[in-house]
């Protein structure tokens, strides 16, 4: 992985894919174990990417846009697409092409491209400005309502003046407060006890009969309900740019209070989520349907009351945990999923995003809304209080401009197309079903499938997708000569971009069919290990979340038993002559510690989150979900520069800082000795320099991985013997455990542990690839 680091493997594209070359069949497919899969980062931001200031042309009969790799005749004007062989005429403005003269899309770098598309004047009127509705629970203490007020204010003052800003607050029951009249402050209350219709929100907000006849209240609207070329008159009084009402806004959240219900002794705070999520919801779908907007939901517990519960109120009840969920003893858990999968229907339909910042020490029901998160693209953090540096650092992310900028887009769609015989099972990650149906559409379906495009109501520029291919069953190799040796396969992504412009950007990538009964050496070297860990991840979290009784282990080392049997060179039956080639190498190890990672091992962490883990892993890029299935160690001394160390105890050492990365927390770990010398000041003394620069070198590169990441990473420093190293324990390799603590050297670290190590793993592992 380190000449990786150099390099940049996604490339221009954004593409990474498990094999870069395929086999024929369906046949021959399946014996390759790991499937056939594409992991596209659709909007990632690239210096080679050009921007055209037209419209693509499309094929007239698979739609799919020109590119580098259509065959064109220059004399006749026409270009032949590879995907369905369609002869297409080019247009009258394209009569100056020759071999000297190609337009941007032909050019054979430019296999991405964006396009700037030319607003459509028939659309209804699209606001340029990106619509924050912030939805803030105030069951929860003083403190806590400080910092987390502290933090609406600075993320209020660094929104654009011209983006939307709208507020809820919430507890017992929901209040959304009128912004557009700042001279006293006008609150409509809801109840949080039942369920309230988008037409129940409307009709109480007097916004139910706008659209259609001027509204009743005051004069001076504009016929038809149409204000400020708004389509709706509660834009402006609901939502304001926030540059006019940043000071109503300030004001509002200092008079603020903590809910004023009483909470009777032995009970939880009665906390509606789901009617506030629900009446933000209704509230943009009639103040600003299809246009980018997203619901910012700060939640301090779990909800107890009303639709979207997952806890009774009464404290003796414990809010559920894996064990509850694998025996069915969770019983507001499947009512408050299909809530969250009507309230993800709605979003996704009116074009909206739900962002979830969850601060508690306890659970707060981030595996039901899961499902709204990522069916709208939206983001997601998990921090034990929002005066936590994981809370404030992140949330502030999300609303800076610059390099810092997440690139929030909007209202975004992905079309697919592929070569004839190649089928689209469907899609692991932050998106939804558009159900388009056609000839690529596959008879299974993993994750969003039975279709060829998705709806992505929000996306950035580290949103990835997983899309797994299948092959038509039937036997291609048959026609000698009529076949095209190269596979084609066309990305294209339509979004708004942060500034309100509507872009396209169309990925088209080549591949090599080959006839993999004959050689595998090919298909080896086209062989992405780490593409191919990542895969298998998010493959086992979908199964272990939709399967009863899957047994995840089982089915990843059965799978990699047979990887091993196919593609490992070995005398039958003489486990000591097994090799794998080095493309093959690092997989083993990457499906060790996934087996150990908290995706596969649920037991210590709470169903809340595991959902959080496994929403990151579905759309971070491959190097990112990498890191968080096999952390990456770098090892600090005096006598050698920084340097990747072996992720197993036995790089522990007492005159060593070592730094874990796993991703969602970083490790700083001081040796016994580093530890020693630091407690006694050694670093304060002049003559001690290289001391004093031994110790901040991790803080240095931490703060540089923390910089590039969001969310922001949990940090702990700890050392050798503290109580938190276990941090540093947890993730590393058992080679020296209490079993075998005798061969060690003296003062060396074992972990107490029943866990089979690597090498036990892989010794396993050989014996049962070369069985006959």
């Amino acid at each position: 992985m380190s000449e990786m680091a150099n390099t940049d493997p996604e490339g221009i594209d954004g593409v990474r894919m498990t094999w870069n070359v395929w086999p024929r069949t369906k046949v021959e497919a399946s014996k390759c174990v790991i499937p056939l899969a594409a992991c596209i980062s659709p909007i990632r931001a690239h210096p080679d990417i050009p921007t055209l200031p037209y419209a693509p042309l499309r094929c007239k009969t698979c739609s799919a846009a020109l590119n580098p790799f259509s065959r064109v005749d220059f004399t006749a004007k026409i270009w032949i697409c590879p995907f369905c062989y369609q002869r297409n005429h080019f247009p009258p403005h394209y009569a100056a092409i020759s071999e000297t003269n190609l337009p941007g899309e032909l050019y054979p770098q430019y296999t991405t491209l964006q396009y700037a598309l030319p607003a459509d004047s028939a659309a209804p009127q699209s606001l340029p400005s990106p619509v924050f509705v912030f939805v803030l629970d105030t069951c929860m203490i003083e403190e806590e309502m400080g910092y987390v007020k502290s933090a609406l204010k600075r993320a209020i003052g660094l929104l654009p003046d011209n983006a939307l800003v709208g507020f809820l607050s919430y507890g017992t029951q929901v209040q959304v407060h009128e912004l557009g009249f700042s001279d006293l402050s006008k609150v409509y209350v809801f109840r949080g006890s039942k369920e309230i219709s988008k037409e129940q929100v409307l009709e109480q907000l007097g916004l139910g009969v706008l659209g259609r006849r001027p509204g009743p209240v005051g004069g001076g609207y504009q016929p038809k309900g149409v204000q400020n070329g708004f389509p709706n008159a509660g834009v402006t009084r609901f939502l304001l740019p926030a540059s006019d009402c940043e000071y109503t806004l300030n004001t509002l959240l200092d008079e603020l209070q903590s809910d004023q219900w009483p909470v009777p002794p032995g009970n939880r705070s009665s906390r509606c989520t789901g009617v506030a999520l629900s009446v933000a919801a209704g509230l943009l779908g009639a103040c600003v349907p299809g246009t980018g907007a997203r619901i910012v939901a700060l939640v301090g517990g779990p909800c107890t009351e009303g639709p979207g519960a997952i806890v009774s109120k009464d404290l003796s009840e414990p809010v559920r945990s894996h064990k509850d969920l694998d025996k069915d003893a969770a019983p507001y858990f499947k009512k408050a999923i299909k809530f969250y999968d009507g309230l993800a229907k709605q979003l996704v339909s009116q074009g909206h995003v739900l962002d979830l910042f969850a601060s508690a020490l306890d659970q707060v029901g981030v595996a039901e809304m899961k499902v709204a998160i990522e069916k709208t693209g939206g983001l997601v953090v998990l921090a034990e209080s929002f005066g936590h540096s994981v809370f404030k650092d992140s949330f502030k992310r999300v609303f800076e401009e610059g390099e810092q900028s997440l690139g929030l887009c909007f209202n975004g769609t992905l079309e697919i197309n592929c070569s004839k015989d190649i089928k689209i099972q469907g899609i692991i990650g932050p998106c939804t079903s558009l159900e388009k149906k056609g000839p690529a559409v596959a008879d299974t379906a993993i994750g969003e499938g039975n279709t060829t495009a998705w709806k992505m109501c929000g996306l950035d520029k580290s949103t990835c997708l997983t899309v797994f291919f299948d092959l038509s069953s039937s036997d291609q190799s048959n026609t000698p000569g009529a076949v095209n040796p190269q596979l084609y396969l066309q990305f294209l992504t339509s979004f708004q971009n942060p500034e309100g412009q509507m872009m396209l950007r169309v990925t088209t990538i080549t591949r090599r069919w080959i006839d993999s009964t004959v050689s595998s050496e090919e298909l080896v070297q086209g062989f992405d290990q780490e593409t191919a860990a990542v895969v298998m991840a998010r493959k086992t979290s979908l199964k272990m979340e939709t399967e009863e009784s899957f047994d995840a282990t089982r089915w990843l080392d059965r799978g990699l038993i047979r990887l091993c049997s196919k593609f490992g060179d070995y005398r039958k039956d003489d486990p000591s002559s097994f090799t794998l080639n080095p493309c093959f190498s690092l997989f083993p190890q990457f499906m060790f510690n996934l087996r150990r990672s908290q995706f596969v091992q649920v037991f210590n962490n709470s169903p809340d989150e595991t959902a959080y883990f496994r929403v990151l892993l579905n759309r971070e890029n491959i190097t990112n979900a990498a890191v968080m299935i096999q952390p990456s160690l770098i090892s600090y001394s005096f006598n050698s520069l920084p340097q990747p160390a072996l992720l197993d105890v036995a790089s522990i050492a007492a005159d060593r800082i070592l730094l874990l990365d796993s991703y969602f927390s970083i490790v700083i770990f001081h040796g016994m000795t580093i530890a020693q010398w630091r407690n006694m000041g050694y670093q304060n003394q002049p003559e001690h320099q290289a001391f004093a620069q031994l110790l901040q070198a991790p803080h240095d590169d931490t703060q540089s991985i923390i910089r590039d990441r969001f969310p922001v990473p949990r940090l702990v420093v700890c050392d050798q013997h503290g109580s938190q190293a276990r941090f540093l324990l947890a993730k590393l390799n058992p080679s020296a455990t209490y079993n075998n603590a005798h061969e060690m050297a003296a003062g060396s670290d074992v972990i107490f542990t029943d866990d089979v190590s690597l090498q036990v793993f892989f010794e396993h592992l050989q014996r049962l690839a070369v069985q006959s």
